[in-house]
């Protein structure tokens, strides 16, 4: 069975762009044995599940409102990224937590929204390089799993993504032992352990040793997406 590669494009990416990346690994997308989601920004996500269209790879977004509706300009909901054709939404990026104020109750309240609307939530969390220094990072990311998960999470409906903030963009990664012994954590943290990921500097010349990695069930991509021939080795991977 093939691995989990999700894409988060974050804010980039143009029309143009999308004409001249997709169509050069659409043939990667469809031969690969893993299973990709792509997470363009906003405005561009009928253009690319329009181009999805005959591979398997899924259209997700980066975030959602955790109401279906109401008075929240400039908003998103669920049932709107759902109604678009998004199989996925990434939720509890350190990005949000960090940059938005948002907090592992609000992420919670995301997750159930994704789940109401029939989506796969992408939930992440991670640890500070303070956190990770003071001996206390699978403490800290256990207990901020477990406060971000509603009831209504199972393996079917809810992706965990492990990144550590120190990680994110930075061109550092974990050692593949410190990567292992977070995962391990956080699959014994739930009475039924959910799909893991790992993100975090992740490029096409380490996604293959981070995904023979035990407990390690896909990644999520950044920057290294939004390069053609590098994303292409990695699906491939």
């Amino acid at each position: 069975m093939g691995k989990i590669i999700v894409a988060n494009w974050k804010m980039n990416g143009s029309l143009d762009f999308i004409k001249a990346f997709l169509p050069s690994i659409k043939a990667s997308l469809t031969t690969t044995e893993n299973q990709v989601i792509l997470c363009p920004p906003y405005p561009f996500l009928i253009a690319v599940g329009l181009d999805l269209k005959g591979v398997s790879a899924r259209l997700g977004a980066q975030n959602c409102h955790s109401s279906p509706q109401g008075a929240f300009t400039g908003e998103i909901s669920a049932p709107m990224l759902a109604d678009l054709g998004c199989a996925a939404v990434i939720v509890g990026h350190s990005e949000r937590r960090t940059q938005f104020g948002e907090d592992d109750t609000l992420v919670n309240a995301k997750v159930s929204a994704i789940h109401a609307a029939g989506m796969i939530a992408i939930v992440c969390v991670g640890e500070s390089m303070t956190v990770r220094e003071s001996g206390h990072a699978i403490e800290m990311v256990t207990c901020q799993l477990h406060a971000s998960l509603p009831s209504s999470a199972h393996p079917q409906n809810t992706l965990v993504a492990y990144e550590p903030i120190w990680a994110i963009g930075t061109g550092v990664t974990p050692i593949l032992e410190e990567i292992i012994e977070m995962h391990k954590a956080l699959h014994t943290a739930t009475r039924t352990p959910l799909p893991l990921l790992y993100g975090g500097s992740v490029t096409d010349q380490n996604a293959r040793d981070i995904l023979s990695l035990p407990y390690v069930d896909g990644i999520l991509v950044g920057g290294a997406s939004l390069k053609a021939e590098s994303f292409r080795k990695i699906v491939e991977s």
